[in-house]
């Protein structure tokens, strides 16, 4: 592992080490806890190389907040880095990552900010800590900028902050995405953070009714409460039940655009800032009305499609047909006569695409596909389309486009959708993630039995269990989506069974695991 302390150093470790790879970054102020490790770790997972800023950031502190007393504890922060396994620390100063032009702990007028939109930072912790977000924004641009990370990793926690880089992010078309990551808390429920270490036993203990009271308030929800003023209340009662709690706001806002609430429609975020002593904590809870989500991933051959189709039929769910979705492309690169392995005319033409799915009217699970309001259900299972959509779907701009119109299908939820990188890039925060798999010697006998039912030429079974393999190695190292098995996914092994035996199989999962938790 290297540690960087200068640009300098950092921009020759990229140029030199990381060209070509996808890079993520988790940006900290260190004091490195179990919530920071979660996201290290998801990074890792889904970069080649992971890099993590420690930067206690001046110009996110107040003229009385703890800016000169926040922990610091530099050499315990980059062992854990080392045992958990990141590839770089970058820990600048003040005066290299912002030159001279900024004194410490002090705005500069002589710095150029960036700027949040009022609306996002005059609500929640914006209305007490002024010019906070702006500092946020700014150092996350530079830090985005220095790195050029493919993803960058945000905790929920700070769920104001995340929707602020998210916002900035979008507006500045910054080619990065940004990885929102749910809360790590302690047994107690109290959500994890560097500033804990400030509390006493006692007020740990004391800090912990934050949580319950956000909990008390999501059940008042899931049980059919949506007005704002009355899941205040039921905070308000809650924490009434701890005499050293002084709190600074309970707010209920949109979780994207942070406007404030009166009632929940699609979904709300439920914030608190409160003292206990002297040290002020966050939390939150998202109050969603969102249906579960089933991600099914798994190598070729193992009958991911089948057994989706029919999940989703049985559970009253939509299939996200994620393959329609890349044939759909194909289609009209070929209607409009764009060369195939133009990559940049190809993206042109998914980012102005309008392709939508919609259930069929007979109540199917499988939908109907439409490109700017064309249905091409049928036309996109043409031979020729099949030939080329391999190609299509290997070109990056494709996949960056087509993920990012899936994860606002999933924003809804109540859908099953299959692939090779669904838990693990497309829907990692997916409810149920089910991994199916089969020995290459079953695959193989499936692969010959549909070759002969098709009355198509036979295949000996070795040639076939030695295509597959090379499948399943392309697959799984190529750069884009690898696949592999998300490590909260459940693993079924398919030789001997029928595609209704899985998919009884995965149906009682989604009862034994889901709907119980859910709803």
């Amino acid at each position: 592992m290297r540690l960087f302390t200068t640009t300098a150093g950092l921009r020759c470790y990229l140029e030199r080490d990381c060209s070509g790879k996808d890079i993520g970054l988790v940006p900290t102020m260190g004091a490195l806890h179990r919530g920071h490790l979660s996201l290290i770790e998801r990074s890792r997972r889904e970069n080649a190389i992971t890099i993590v800023s420690i930067f206690v950031n001046p110009l996110q502190f107040g003229p009385t907040e703890d800016f000169g007393c926040y922990p610091r504890p530099l050499e315990a922060d980059r062992q854990l880095c080392e045992q958990i396994g990141v590839d770089a620390i970058f820990a600048p100063t003040a005066s290299d990552l912002y030159g001279n032009c900024l004194p410490t702990g002090a705005m500069s007028d002589q710095l150029t900010h960036v700027v949040p939109p009022t609306a996002m930072t005059s609500v929640l912790c914006g209305s007490s800590r002024k010019g906070h977000f702006q500092g946020v924004a700014t150092v996350v641009t530079k830090l985005l900028n220095l790195v050029q990370p493919k993803r960058a990793y945000f905790g929920q926690k700070d769920a104001q902050q995340l929707a602020i880089v998210k916002r900035m992010v979008a507006d500045l078309n910054m080619p990065v995405e940004i990885v929102g990551c749910p809360i790590i808390r302690e047994e107690s429920g109290l959500a994890l953070s560097s500033r804990n270490q400030y509390l006493t036993p006692l007020q740990k203990d004391q800090a912990s009714v934050l949580y319950r009271a956000l909990q008390q308030a999501q059940k008042a929800f899931e049980a059919g409460e949506c007005d704002c003023t009355v899941l205040i209340e039921v905070v308000k009662s809650e924490l009434a039940a701890v005499n050293d709690i002084q709190v600074e706001y309970i707010e209920l806002v949109h979780p994207t655009r942070l406007t404030p609430l009166e009632k929940i429609d699609d979904g709300g975020l439920l914030a608190i800032a409160a003292r206990v002593g002297s040290t002020r904590l966050i939390d939150n809870v998202l109050l969603q009305h969102r249906k579960p989500i089933v991600a099914i991933d798994g190598p070729a051959g193992v009958g991911k499609s089948t057994v989706t189709r029919q999940v989703a039929k049985a559970l009253g769910l939509m299939h996200l047909d994620t393959g329609a979705m890349y044939r759909a492309v194909t289609w009209q690169a070929m209607q409009t006569g764009i060369d195939l392995e133009d990559e940049s005319a190809i993206a042109e033409l998914v980012s102005q695409s309008q392709i939508s799915l919609t259930t069929n009217e007979e109540g199917d699970a499988a939908p109907r596909v439409w490109v700017d309001g064309e249905d091409i259900t049928q036309a996109i299972r043409a031979l020729e389309v099949t030939a080329n959509v391999s190609a299509i779907a290997a070109q990056k701009s494709v996949r960056f486009e087509l993920v990012k119109q899936q994860q606002r299908w999933g924003s809804k939820g109540g859908i099953v959708a299959e692939g090779r990188d669904i838990g693990t890039h497309v829907f990692p925060d997916a409810e149920l993630k089910i991994f199916l798999t089969a020995s290459a010697q079953e695959r193989a006998r499936r692969r010959q039995k549909d070759l002969k039912d098709q009355n198509l030429p036979n295949v000996s079974l070795e040639q076939l269990e030695r295509d597959i393999q090379e499948r399943d190695r392309r697959d799984s190292t190529r750069a884009i989506a690898p696949l592999r098995k998300a490590e909260d996914a459940i693993e079924i092994i398919t030789d001997g069974l029928s595609a209704a035996q899985v998919t009884e199989r995965i149906i009682n999962l989604y009862h034994q695991q889901v709907t119980a938790a859910h709803f």
